[in-house]
């Protein structure tokens, strides 16, 4: 569904992510560790074709076609979406209103609201206001609308309570068809975590470590997060001098 190819992307002429190379099944759900600055939330926002992250050498593939310089626009459309870590707060657009601009889910609007808790914040302007919690189910409310096809979260287990966390990842397994076997499945996604506690909800089919903007690790990811947590990133670092 996915395929990255020698990706290497700069921002304002500092390179950040250099010589990516890893593709994403159909049905696969892949899980993004790595610290901070390492990379991460960068290479969700070049896959999506935000403005400023510059693509200096590789490709993006999406369902076979090359979307490496297509608009964030085109590639939504094309069925890929993204959820963020820290989603802007939008005034003068309500909650209510983002979600009826997804033609033919008007049925289902009521129903999502109350799946996540949001019955009542659609009158509200977008995530002003919002806990921590509650921009995280007005993201999934929004992808729930959307319904595409390759996903991308960001840290969707930061920032929220044990309920909301059991509710997100709950929608998660939903949205990534986790109660299907697997090549029963229509869509695939990443997920990036610091804890890899939505490990618990979801599951994972591969995991990557990214460090200084480079893949250097891959493997089962609770086989992963378990070596972090006991012995941290370096250790990948270690593995890959023997």
């Amino acid at each position: 569904m996915l395929s990255v190819r020698d990706l290497t992307v700069s921002v304002e002429d500092r390179v950040i992510l250099r010589d990516l190379d890893f593709s994403v099944e159909r049905g696969e759900t892949v899980v993004l560790f790595g610290p901070n600055g390492s990379g991460k939330t960068s290479l969700l926002k070049t896959l999506m074709g935000f403005p400023g992250y510059r693509v200096e050498t590789g490709r993006i593939l999406f369902m076979g076609q090359d979307v490496t310089g297509l608009t964030v626009d085109r590639r939504a459309r094309m069925g890929m979406g993204i959820a963020f870590q820290r989603p802007p707060t939008v005034r003068g657009v309500r909650l209510g209103e983002m979600l009826a601009l997804f033609p033919g889910r008007e049925a289902e609007l009521s129903p999502i609201l109350s799946r996540l808790n949001l019955t009542g914040l659609e009158s509200r302007e977008l995530n002003l206001g919002f806990s921590g919690g509650e921009i995280k189910r007005s993201e999934l409310a929004q992808l729930l609308a959307q319904r595409p096809s390759f996903i991308m979260f960001d840290e969707p287990d930061s920032g929220v309570d044990l309920v909301s966390i059991h509710l997100v990842g709950e929608v998660i397994g939903e949205l990534l068809e986790k109660d299907q076997p697997l090549d029963r499945r229509n869509r695939a996604g990443i997920i990036i975590s610091h804890t890899g506690h939505i490990l618990d909800y979801v599951g994972a089919e591969r995991g990557y470590v990214l460090l200084g903007g480079s893949l250097l690790c891959s493997g089962d990811p609770e086989v992963l997060i378990d070596d972090i947590r006991t012995m941290g990133y370096e250790e990948c670092v270690q593995c890959l001098k023997k």
